[in-house]
This record gives structure tokens, C-alpha cells and sequence, in this order.
């Protein structure tokens, strides 16, 4: 089973991050998630009603993350935190997209909480997963676009296994070959503060909130917590 490991470089340049890692098995996809269908009603309902609103740049949540995207040389405002982007997206257009259960749940749960998630199938990763800066030389290929081949900047941080990264920007965007699709059946969740000391709690609801809705569609769930004194966890 791979590792995930926070580089420490990373972490002495984020001595606040707590990272989420909710790990499933045994998903099935393919069958009804009426609570992550509600989950996402429900959001899109509150935002109509104007009861609520997802977090901008201006929320300190995401407003860390544009501070950390320009401190590794990358423009927030260009290149947005996923989190950032989707919630942007829900503002503007009223609903959240529907990609598959999995995918959804995730959606919902970070723009409810304000917190970036992402995902990666573990049957495609190969080796461990470094949380790192980037060297220059590795490649990848962003969801959605099979075809194209990008190369981080040296610099930047990224999540990358053995044979290339598999997201850019830190949380930007994920890469291709691990995509969640409605046949994965082992995945790796992430969600992220880089201020456990003021939003650590909000990543543990919403840690707890995302198993919840994985659980009955999946075999076995866990969570774990990474962090700058504890880099290291196995799924």
C-alpha cells in the first residue's frame, strides 16, 4: 500500500498544514448515493435561497491558499485553488457539476467547508506519494486532456508517485491517470488547511462528513492525518 509523505522542505515552509487523507475500498459507483445527491440539492437550494454563499478570495480560507500559490511563484488569480475555482463556478452558475458519486462527495464537502479536495484512484498510482516542490523535470498530464503533457515549474508544489505528478499547483488540479471514475474501487481523498491552528477542527467535520457519505457505498473507509509532525501515513 503506498505512502503519502508531506517533503520537508513543504513543511518547514507550511509549519501549519493538516491534511485529511479519507481512503475507501470496496466503492461501488455505480450504484444510487441518495446523501451525496441531497448533499449537493442542498447546497445549490441555500445558494438560491440566499442563505449562504461559498467562500471567495476574500474568505481567509482561501485567501491563505492565493498567499501560499504566490509564495511557490504561481498567480492564484490565473491558476485558481481548486477550492477557489469551484466555489467561483457554483456562484456563477447556480449548481455544481454531477461527475460521478465519488467526485461529487468531495465536491460538495470542499466548497461546503471552504477546504480544497481532490482524489486519486489507488490502483493507478504507482509507488508513494511525495507532497514536494517540483525539480523541473516531471511531467504531467491534466485531467481530462489525455493528449497533453505538461512540466510543473521548478518550484511549484506538487503531489507525485513514481511515475509522474498527479497535481499541480498543490491543489489546482488533478492529473488523468488517476482520475476517480465510477469503477474505481480503492481512492485516496485529500482535503487541506494550511492553518490547522484556526480551520483544523473545520478539516476534522469535513473529514468526517466526507466518510460519511462514502460509507455506505464502500467497504471499508479510514481516515488519516498528515501533518508537519506526523509527514508520514500508509493507506
Amino acid at each position: 500500500m503506498p505512502a503519502f509523505r508531506i517533503d520537508p522542505a513543504v513543511a518547514e515552509a507550511f509549519p501549519d498544514t493538516l491534511i485529511a487523507l479519507v481512503t475507501a475500498t470496496g466503492l461501488r459507483g455505480r450504484e444510487p448515493w441518495p446523501h451525496t445527491t441531497a448533499a449537493l440539492a442542498e447546497l445549490e437550494r441555500r445558494l438560491a435561497d440566499g442563505t449562504w454563499l461559498p467562500a471567495d478570495e476574500t474568505d481567509p480560507r482561501i485567501e491563505a491558499w492565493h498567499t501560499a500559490y504566490r509564495a511557490f511563484g504561481t498567480n492564484p488569480r490565473r491558476v485558481r485553488p481548486s477550492v477557489d475555482a469551484l466555489g467561483r463556478r457554483l456562484a456563477k452558475k447556480g449548481t455544481l457539476p454531477r461527475i460521478n458519486p465519488a467526485v461529487d462527495s468531495y465536491n460538495a464537502v470542499s466548497v461546503r467547508h471552504g477546504l480544497p479536495a481532490g482524489a486519486f484512484d489507488l490502483d493507478q498510482v504507482t509507488g508513494d506519494v511525495d507532497i514536494r516542490y517540483a525539480d523541473g523535470t516531471e511531467s504531467f498530464t491534466p485531467l481530462g486532456e489525455p493528449g497533453t503533457i505538461e512540466t510543473p515549474n521548478p518550484g511549484e508544489i506538487i503531489y507525485a508517485d513514481t511515475t509522474g505528478v498527479l497535481t499541480r499547483h498543490w491543489n489546482h488540479h488533478d492529473a488523468h491517470r488517476t482520475r476517480v471514475t465510477e469503477d474505481s474501487t480503492r481512492v485516496a481523498f485529500l482535503l487541506e488547511t494550511l492553518h490547522a491552528t484556526r480551520d483544523g477542527d473545520l478539516l476534522k467535520v469535513a473529514a468526517g462528513t466526507l466518510q460519511g457519505l462514502l460509507a455506505p457505498h464502500a467497504g471499508h473507509s479510514t481516515v488519516h492525518y498528515l501533518s508537519p509532525t506526523q509527514p508520514r501515513a500508509t493507506v
